[in-house]
């Protein structure tokens, strides 16, 4: 990585200000040959930012704000400039294709992460959560890649991997030296070692609660036609969405929005009443909806309490969903239908009393999804790369106990601790191999 490269690290479009990033040995001489400042000479005090002009000979480019970052106090360890031009596509291209022109190369997609990741100041874990950051959706997904960048998770693993160590170094010791070291004496401490990490590898990854963070919480509202599925879908996105009238069966589709909920997503998706129908459009809808509940994390079943159970009420209430559910007892102020009533027969807990159209027990609704959306108070993994590669080293481990359990000899459960180590090392960059790096750093913006 001797070559010095260019990108522009803001995105596309119009605003303020666009930053044209420079990394690499020649930065510095770079800057010199594009930039013109009364005040500020080469060779430039690092870190400091300097008002001029972008020049190409005697013709300005662009008026700009530019600094020089001296090696190593830099992202990428490298010597690094920026130059901040005026905002919108053209005087940043303009910039980047003159000191293309001066001798610089065109960054590739994630380049300048992948040269803090090579240049040993980030982890290759602390590498995607950069990317994790850029693109997270709420407060609670932000917060769980700013710990993943300051380095909780590499911290966890680490751990992980110490505690391997040291029950590898015992049971090699003994392999070594069958004669000094006794087999009972080697594995006496493995089996309650191996335990823990299980156990502790096992409780980092939890998928369902990293998705919820990731993506947010999935929320179906569901329910017979003209419950009130509509209105509620209204009122908890706070907008007026979907269509609401008096008419049965008006949602024909599955209507979605999103809204947060103590710093959390809640996608919420509002589906056709269920019921039979020769409409085939509804048909269509009904079938879509079905197919909505069964992706959800949690369902509403909103009942109209404003009328008399109906048969297929009470089909909804005593059938099975596939996740959690809470039944809203909807138009509370007219309510014919009560708690104890649907409770008797069985319909899923809690049992909400509400009404969407003025907005009491809405509060009570929120706090139902509050309990959905509780997560261990340290997510430790939360990539799906991640996960996959902790639950093949988990696997790992798990083998290696059988194996001693079973009495088989001693180099079986070495050979899988070996790859648990090596499994464990693929997460913090210490077992890569340019295919994985490729992968990950191609999904990476050009200027970052």
């Amino acid at each position: 990585m001797t070559d010095t490269i260019v990108g522009i690290a803001t995105a596309a479009g119009e605003g303020g200000v666009a930053i044209v990033r420079i990394s690499g040995e020649e930065a510095a001489q770079l800057l010199a040959q594009v930039f013109r400042s009364g005040r500020h000479q080469p060779p430039y005090e690092s870190h400091r930012m300097m008002y001029g002009h972008v020049t190409d000979g005697s013709e300005i480019v662009d008026e700009c704000m530019a600094v020089y970052m001296a090696a190593p106090r830099t992202y990428t360890r490298e010597d690094v400039c920026e130059i901040h031009t005026h905002g919108g596509s053209t005087a940043a291209a303009l910039t980047m294709k003159l000191l293309i022109r001066h001798g610089a190369r065109p960054a590739e997609a994630g380049e300048f992460t992948r040269r803090a990741f090579m240049n040993g100041r980030i982890d290759l874990s602390q590498a995607e959560a950069v990317m994790g950051v850029i693109t997270a959706q709420s407060q609670a997904a932000l917060r769980a890649e700013q710990q993943q960048l300051s380095g909780g998770q590499s911290r966890f693993i680490k751990q992980a991997q110490e505690q391997l160590t040291t029950l590898l170094a015992g049971l090699e010791a003994h392999i070594d030296y069958p004669d000094e070291i006794d087999e009972e004496e080697a594995i006496s401490g493995l089996n309650a070692g191996l335990d823990s990490l299980i156990r502790s590898l096992g409780a980092a990854i939890d998928e369902r609660s990293a998705r919820i963070v990731r993506e947010g919480l999935r929320v179906a509202l569901c329910g017979r036609p003209n419950a009130g599925k509509s209105t509620l879908f209204n009122a908890l996105l706070g907008e007026e969405k979907a269509i609401v009238t008096a008419i049965p069966g008006t949602t024909r589709d599955v209507l979605e929005g999103s809204f947060s909920l103590d710093g959390c997503r809640v996608n919420l998706s509002d589906t056709a009443g269920l019921r039979e129908s020769e409409d085939v459009v509804e048909q269509i809808g009904v079938e879509r909806a079905r197919k909505a509940l069964s992706e959800a994390d949690v369902a509403l079943l909103v009942v109209d309490a404003s009328q008399p159970l109906t048969s297929e009420d009470r089909e909804l209430l005593t059938t099975p969903l596939p996740c959690p559910c809470a039944t809203l007892l909807n138009k509370q102020d007219a309510a014919l239908v009560t708690a104890e009533e649907v409770q008797i027969l069985g319909a899923p807990d809690p049992v909400l009393c509400l009404s969407a159209m003025t907005g009491e027990g809405l509060e009570g609704v929120k706090d139902y999804l509050r309990t959905q959306l509780r997560t261990p108070q340290q997510l430790l993994l939360t990539h799906e790369r991640h996960m996959s590669v902790a639950r093949q080293a988990l696997e790992r481990l798990n083998q290696a106990k059988r194996s001693l359990v079973s009495g088989a000899p001693t180099d079986f459960a070495a050979v899988d601790l070996h790859e648990a180590l090596y499994l464990l090392g693929r997460i913090t960059g210490e077992s890569v191999d340019e295919k994985l790096l490729d992968d990950i750093f191609s999904r990476f913006c050009v200027g970052k």
